[in-house]
């Protein structure tokens, strides 16, 4: 007989010498199957074993450890195998959350806020002292807080905007049923609670009013209730674009990183002016062309964007010649600047090349084409990056 925990009775194995094959195989296989096979190994390995050395002394002891390492090796393989696959199949979950979460926050935005507020940062810096400890960790206070409040701002919109998504951006996660609206929610008001509570520990006046500011017009750009989803209205929509993009990043952490971080008098510069200006007309353009390649879905649930009511090709060439309009403003700062010779290069070369990148682009986009279009917005994002590396040099 064996015990319950797939033990053999020694005793008994000794008696019969094993001489019989088929009552050492009965015992081998016995001692490895069933449900209790992974959670019993250590005490089954044990036995076979014993059973191995019994084994030894019998005429047919040779053929038993045979089939007790035959019998070893499939039962490891097969434990290592489902081991393998469990570890593969959580790890595959794991990256689709992590895919979906990176969705959702709307990465292109994400990365205008991180490159915009450590460009204006850059601002106040007057000499090489100023790059200190202190000067990267008031960028930190600075980022961190901003990009919670970003996805906050974004991740609020999808909430709202389900069914317009699962026409106008069926891939985003709300939309596509990768996340449900539960887990939306705790994303988005944990995004919010982190942000405002960083923004209070840090004690800066300014990084503080900017989430405010932009909590406050962010929620009303969205949320559907009487006076509010201000997202139906162009202008509305717009103005809050054009606050926070334009506005609120500029000003807000360029003080911040004057007065609160460098200990500096708070002086409003000739750069941070033209990046204020400049931003003004870039963040009109990207509310404006934002909603091109969206006029199905707006149309079917009643939003009038300009898109909607002026059509896409006028409010195409609208926002191009807009921006072109910007790079020759900025042409004509940049030659007319008091700063040293390699900024005024870099400010006119730069933003010539950029105006002659954005036409030339501009003739190759289909405007019928929604694929086309949203690429060609995709690239307005690169255009906006690429601002914010010149706005530095502007003096």
């Amino acid at each position: 007989m064996l015990h319950s925990s797939s033990t053999p009775n020694c005793h008994l194995l000794q008696q019969g010498n094993f001489t019989k094959v088929k009552a050492a195989d009965k015992h081998l296989n016995y001692i490895l199957k069933g449900r209790q096979q992974q959670r019993n190994w250590k005490n089954s390995k044990i036995s076979c074993l014993k059973l191995v050395c019994l084994s030894r002394r019998s005429k047919n002891g040779e053929y038993v450890v045979k089939k007790f390492r035959r019998i070893v090796r499939n039962c490891s393989f097969q434990i290592a195998s489902n081991s393998n696959n469990n570890y593969k199949n959580w790890n595959s979950t794991l990256e689709n959350h992590f895919n979906s979460l990176y969705q959702f926050s709307r990465p292109h935005t994400v990365i205008g806020t991180i490159i915009g507020i450590t460009s204006i940062s850059l601002l106040p810096v007057e000499a090489i002292r100023d790059f200190s400890p202190t000067f990267l960790i008031g960028i930190l206070k600075a980022l961190l807080p901003s990009i919670l409040m970003n996805i906050y701002v974004v991740g609020l919109n999808q909430l709202f905007d389900v069914e317009i998504d699962k026409v106008n951006k069926p891939y985003l996660p709300l939309a596509s049923g990768n996340f449900s609206m539960e887990t939306g929610i705790l994303i988005v008001f944990a995004s919010l609670l982190m942000s405002l509570g960083m923004g209070i520990m840090f004690q800066s006046p300014p990084i503080l009013a900017a989430l405010l500011i932009s909590f406050g017009l962010g929620s009303v750009y969205s949320i559907e209730l009487p006076l509010l989803r201000w997202k139906k209205q162009p202008f509305l929509a717009a103005t809050c674009i054009l606050i926070v993009r334009a506005i609120v990043v500029q000003l807000a952490f360029f003080i911040h990183i004057q007065k609160f971080v460098l200990g500096k008098p708070i002086v409003i510069t000739r750069s941070v002016m033209f990046a204020t200006a400049f931003m003004c007309f870039f963040a009109t353009v990207i509310a404006l062309f934002k909603d091109i390649p969206d006029v199905d879905g707006d149309r079917d649930f009643g939003i009038q964007s300009f898109s909607v009511s002026l059509g896409q090709e006028r409010v195409f060439w609208l926002c191009v010649n807009m921006l072109l309009l910007a790079y020759g403003a900025a042409v004509v700062i940049g030659a007319s600047s008091v700063a040293f010779l390699p900024n005024k290069l870099v400010t006119v070369l730069g933003h010539s090349t950029l105006a002659l990148m954005l036409w030339l682009q501009a003739q190759s986009v289909d405007v019928t084409s929604n694929n086309s279009i949203t690429s060609f917005y995709m690239f307005i994002w690169k255009l906006f990056y690429a601002e914010y590396f010149l706005i530095p040099f502007v003096r």
